[in-house]
């Protein structure tokens, strides 16, 4: 099959669409954001982040006609019986920012001892509308919620997202630290790895 040499990126996230281009950027393929086109935000009513994956890039792929991309990603506390989840980007409410949204987190787990948390992100690739055979890849970050901020890099939760084993927070983390162990960063290297499989696409910097 022929190589992917154009891939849209389903996402309106600015921070989040900054992150895709690095991590792709060793790959011999040009990005482009699905704002370049227009695509208006698909609708995420699904209740798993694999659902709303996909109905986001079939949503860029028929406006686009391109192979398309996206995820659905989120922080699953716990204690919180897996909440915000899929809601992580409006757990404050539709309009709200990461701000009132962290703050909504921290309000929540007042006076909770367990803060154990993880990200979750799933990838969704789609080489068109109706492709019958995604690309699907999921990736886990495994940590726990403080209650101080720390860090000024980062987006959403990364503050108060910390990396037991590191003892950083996702905000305090390099970006190329932070791609090696964030959710986002092992989805990405496992869907590469299938890429590479199906459509022969390769890592860039490897040649």
């Amino acid at each position: 099959m022929t190589p992917i040499s154009k891939l849209v990126i389903a996402t309106g996230n600015a921070k989040k669409l900054k992150e895709f281009e690095r991590l792709l950027a060793p790959l011999g393929i040009e990005v482009i954001p699905q704002s370049a086109f227009n695509v208006p935000e698909a609708p995420e009513p699904h209740c798993t982040f694999l659902e709303n994956a996909l109905a986001k890039a079939r949503n860029a792929a028929r406006h686009t006609g391109l192979p398309s991309l996206a995820d659905d990603s989120g922080i699953c506390v716990h204690a919180l019986g897996g909440n915000p989840g899929v809601n992580s980007a409006y757990y404050a409410g539709q309009h709200k920012s990461d701000a009132d949204n962290n703050a909504k987190l921290i309000s929540d787990l007042q006076g909770v001892s367990d803060r154990s948390a993880h990200y979750t992100a799933v990838l969704a690739l789609v080489l068109n509308e109706i492709d019958p055979e995604p690309i699907i890849a999921e990736g886990r970050w495994y940590g726990e919620v403080i209650d101080v901020p720390r860090g000024n890099g980062g987006f959403g939760y990364d503050p108060y997202f910390l990396d037991v084993e590191l003892g950083m927070t996702g905000a305090e983390m390099l970006l190329d630290q932070k791609g090696a162990r964030s959710h986002r960063g092992k989805a990405l290297a496992k869907l590469l790895v299938e890429m590479q499989q199906r459509y022969g696409v390769d890592d860039a910097s490897s040649s």
